[in-house]
């Protein structure tokens, strides 16, 4: 069994392709992984049989986000083409088309009960989505420029989102308001998640941070500034315990969020990365960039079990009031330049 910190190692490259990957996803029992890009293409790749690969086309421009719903029935897919298309991942790959916004969609995500779709645009706009019925639900207006991402938290009951106006927003699902709204930016934040006890959000900056703030206690809790290059995307270590992000300085870099450090700086993409997404159970993680093509990880460096770590979240964000904050215990906001291990990839 390899050791706590342990190298996390290229499984293999996965090429079908032909222009710039956007996006990457892992259905919920890590036997199929879905992408996305600028060639207009899905693919659902299976891991698990010996090189099989569906592509689905529809969409009539760029692909810029892909997400399998919680019981992996159903793919989300966003486009520039003013669109949202909802997908069975079967070889068919028949298509429904969700249409309201007015200009690129920028990002599509899904409530943890699978029920709804949230996608931000360049209308300005943020906008929650019936899978079942496929029709627009409610819209929330407050951003003054693009938004770049919005995602639910894992209870459903909040929406965070980031705009080219250079806030993070926070969405009360119930009444539709923003009930704050983070601001600090040189640059904007690119992408944003919530960790998974839902406490805490992480976004990525095209000013080449990595923010973490606490959602309760409306604070800056940490900013990374370890890369050379704007961050286009983030994913949460399943613990929450780890943060993966991607850059077009062309690493993927592993944070330490105990710890507070960098740990990993992993190259392998050819010029910028766009997309990473950890498995659901932590053990690969994906990531797709400008050259084409999509790596596949295998983590390594946490075995430790964790159910453990999830029941004590669990316990901690169903039972605890603020302001604790669970897997993270920042002293102060501050810098984080570190000497760290690069694990270079032939």
């Amino acid at each position: 069994a390899p050791s706590p910190q342990e190298d996390p190692v290229l499984i293999r490259p996965f090429r079908g392709h032909t222009a710039a990957v956007t996006g990457v996803a892992f259905n919920t029992n890590a036997a199929g992984m879905v992408t996305c890009s600028v060639d207009r293409l899905l693919i659902l790749w299976k891991l698990k049989t010996q090189c099989r690969a569906y592509r689905f086309s529809g969409h009539a421009e760029a692909v810029t986000s892909v997400e399998f719903s919680p019981d992996g029935q159903v793919l989300a897919s966003a486009s520039h083409d003013h669109t949202v298309r909802l997908w069975i991942p079967c070889i068919h790959g028949e298509s429904s088309v969700l249409k309201g916004h007015t200009a690129s969609v920028r990002s599509v995500s899904f409530s943890h009960d699978g029920n709804s779709v949230v996608s931000a645009s360049n209308d300005k706009l943020v906008k929650i989505w019936s899978v079942c019925y496929q029709r627009l639900l409610f819209t929330l207006f407050q951003h003054t420029a693009w938004v770049r991402c919005a995602k639910f938290s894992p209870d459903g009951r909040i929406i965070a989102s980031c705009a080219e106006d250079k806030s993070v927003n926070i969405w009360d699902t119930r009444n539709k308001i923003c009930v704050s709204s983070f601001s600090d930016y040189e640059g904007f934040p690119t992408f944003v998640d919530f960790n998974p006890s839902g406490t805490c959000i992480a976004s990525a900056g095209s000013d080449n941070t990595v923010k973490l703030w606490d959602i309760r206690m409306n604070k800056l809790l940490q900013d990374f500034k370890v890369h050379r290059a704007g961050v286009n995307c983030v994913s949460f270590h399943p613990s929450g315990n780890y943060l993966i992000t991607a850059s077009t300085d062309g690493t993927l870099k592993i944070l330490d969020l105990l710890g507070e450090r960098l740990i990993y700086t992993l190259h392998g993409h050819k010029g910028p990365v766009l997309c990473v997404a950890f498995s659901k159970g932590g053990e690969n993680f994906a990531s797709g960039g400008v050259d084409a093509e999509v790596l596949l990880w295998k983590t390594n460096f946490d075995t430790l079990d964790y159910e453990e770590v999830l029941e004590h979240n669990f316990r901690r964000t169903h039972i605890d009031d603020p302001p604790h904050l669970l897997d993270v215990y920042p002293r102060s906001s501050h810098f984080h330049d570190e000497k760290c291990k690069s694990v270079e990839v032939s």
